[in-house]
């Protein structure tokens, strides 16, 4: 009896096998590996493969595991030489004032210069500051930055023994905040050499030394991150002065006029500025524009400029293709000032000024950079492009003082491709109310808000003096212009705006 279940039992699971091994789901195999019969699971649940082999080579690029005794071309291993070598021509700088200077002008918050006292528009009450200067000769004079030392009456320069000097101010210039001190010393004082701030690029090595928040002889380093930087947005007429290096070398407040240092331990930047709201973002005069100064500084006290007399602005393509120009460079002349040396020289409203004293005029930005290198007096050849064709002229410059500009920027806003604008006559009684010295032009009376004219930034109460080249005195004038231009091309203004400026503007109608 029991025999005969056994047997039954074996039968049945006989059956149950062999429908498994019979269907799809089921793979048996017999392994006599370790003497161990195994079914796979299909569906991969019980399906337990050999895990491959872990190979001991590194996949990635292994490092060589020691230190590099000597290091990579051009990388230093240590800045620690070189700093101890500059350090003893590197001075701290104590400011103090005993009366109530009048109030600072609000300076941009973004690049408000680093010193050891508050800045804003505000009266400051009798008080201290504190900064970095170098010394530049064994008879003691100092560079340092001209927001360091203005408006204080008493200036201690404390050398790097600990000694302290009464410093004089020889000469200093707001312009480009550079400043030149004197102090008197019965021994040879050491000096750090003026190096090439031009041979500089960007990814160059440099260190930057000073009094860091009160701290002395703080010693950072980093590169050039950056060359010919425009960091005044606001002040059109410091912006021609505007040339700086671009560091992410550590600065901070009371690094103000210590020097930048290439790794030959010559100064190629005056530190000056920083971005509040940016990280490692400074900012140094460029060693090459001091050394362009200095012996004005030292024997003027003051730097003579010259003066041009033109009001410029970008040549864009649209503009130069109205003009003739095939290539969009240079310094539009948008306005000559009467009786200006450049008047004088024949200097034409139009003409494009593409070399100043034998040296190339790229854009806009350069020309006053240019102008304001040469002194009042000196003579200097111009080369325009007038009517497509090139001309050369030479001028005498006048000297450029304190409410003169250089050759200054019009500010405008951006130019698109305009129309949807109405104009009416410009009347004595309106010009008048405008504030106009004549009633020549005709006055836009209306901007459509949503057309291209709009977007232009042209506004009501501006002029239209010409239009392609051609004197526009009357609204009939206006009208056949723009019905005779071709709408393809388009026309390019002559636009006095608010303020008195003119500027040239190229309008395209809309599709």
């Amino acid at each position: 009896m029991q025999r005969s279940r056994i047997w039954r039992t074996f039968l049945l699971v006989t059956l149950v096998v062999g429908g498994l091994v019979a269907s799809p789901l089921v793979d048996v195999r017999v392994s006599f590996r370790d003497n161990v019969a195994s079914a796979i699971d299909l569906f991969g649940e019980d399906e337990k493969d050999e895990p491959p082999a872990v190979s001991d080579e590194p996949f990635w690029n292994e490092g060589r595991g020691t230190p590099l005794t000597v290091p990579p071309a051009g990388a230093p291993m240590s800045f620690a030489d070189l700093a101890d070598a500059v350090k003893p021509a590197i001075v701290n700088i104590r400011t103090r004032t005993t009366e109530a200077p009048e109030a600072e002008p609000q300076q941009p918050r973004r690049q408000q210069p680093f010193f050891g006292f508050p800045f804003g528009g505000v009266p400051r009450a009798p008080s201290q500051g504190m900064g970095t200067g170098f010394l530049i000769s064994a008879d003691g004079y100092v560079i340092t930055n001209n927001h360091v030392i203005d408006n204080f009456d008493e200036i201690i320069v404390q050398l790097n023994d600990g000694s302290e000097k009464e410093a004089v101010v020889v000469g200093h210039d707001p312009n480009t905040d550079v400043a030149l001190l004197k102090i008197e010393s019965e021994t040879t004082l050491p000096a750090l050499p003026l190096g090439d701030s031009d041979a500089m690029r960007s990814g160059d090595w440099v260190i930057a030394i000073g009094n860091a928040l009160g701290l002395e002889n703080t010693v950072t380093a980093g590169i050039v991150s950056a060359k010919h930087r425009v960091i005044n947005r606001r002040d059109q007429n410091q912006r021609r002065f505007d040339d700086f290096l671009q560091t992410d070398a550590a600065i901070n407040p009371g690094n103000s006029g210590g020097p930048l240092l290439n790794l030959a331990g010559e100064v190629v930047g005056i530190n000056t500025a920083i971005r509040r709201d940016g990280n490692d973002v400074g900012f140094a005069v460029p060693i090459n524009i001091a050394k362009q100064i200095l012996p004005q500084l030292r024997t003027a006290g003051r730097v003579s400029r010259g003066w041009l007399g033109v009001r410029i602005q970008e040549l864009d393509e649209v503009t130069a293709k109205h003009l003739g120009i095939d290539d969009a460079r240079g310094a539009l002349v948008a306005q000559v000032d009467a009786g200006s040396p450049a008047d004088d020289a024949g200097l034409l409203k139009r003409d494009v000024i593409v070399s100043f004293d034998d040296k190339p005029v790229p854009s806009m930005e350069d020309l006053p950079k240019l102008v304001a290198a040469l002194p009042g007096g000196a003579r200097a050849r111009v080369e325009v492009i007038r009517d497509g064709k090139t001309k050369r002229l030479t001028v005498q410059l006048g000297e450029l003082d304190g409410g003169t500009v250089v050759a200054s920027q019009v500010t405008e806003e951006p130019e698109s491709n305009p129309y949807g604008l109405a104009v009416q006559d410009l009347t004595e009684s309106i010009a008048s109310q405008l504030e106009l010295d004549n009633d020549e032009g005709v006055v836009i009376s209306q901007v459509d808000p949503e057309s291209p004219a709009a977007e232009a930034g042209l506004q009501r109460g501006e002029v239209i003096l010409e239009i392609d080249d051609e004197v526009v005195s009357d609204v009939r004038q206006f009208q056949k212009a723009i019905e005779n231009a071709d709408p393809e091309k388009g026309i390019l203004l002559y636009v006095r705006h608010r303020g008195g400026a003119s500027t040239f503007v190229p309008l395209k109608p809309t599709g």
